[in-house]
């Protein structure tokens, strides 16, 4: 992996990823929970294309602007940094209109065994 790689995922907005059913908002609109899942699956999906297995640490998103459900949008997942085991992103997500969210997003590779163990 190396800053520069990209991983795009392609999508169509699901009835259940809104912020009325999430509850993050009373609008059957698409939610901000939905697109940051989506924001980390695509960068999950970029250092697994790889062999690395990785866990979330860190979102800064801006959601900025609403779209329906079965709006069609493309997630971008851009690593920029690598820092041993720490992996930095540019995310963002478009539909036809434009840009609908943007931020960071942190990674960190994981041993998955060693990673659950300490858990108990």
């Amino acid at each position: 992996m190396k800053a520069g790689d990209t991983y795009v995922l392609n999508r169509v907005v699901a009835a259940n990823e809104t912020a009325e059913v999430l509850g993050s908002g009373g609008l059957p609109v698409y939610a901000t929970p939905s697109m940051i899942c989506h924001m980390e699956l695509a960068s999950f999906k970029l250092a697994e294309q790889y062999g690395h297995q990785t866990v979330g640490t860190k979102v800064e998103i801006s959601h900025l602007r609403a779209c329906k459900v079965g709006t069609e949008v493309k997630i971008t997942a851009e690593l920029t940094e690598v820092d041993g085991r720490r992996l930095e992103y540019n995310v963002k997500v478009e539909d036809e209109k434009g840009l609908i969210g943007e931020g960071r997003h942190q990674r960190y590779t994981i041993d998955p065994e060693r990673f659950m163990a300490k858990l108990g």
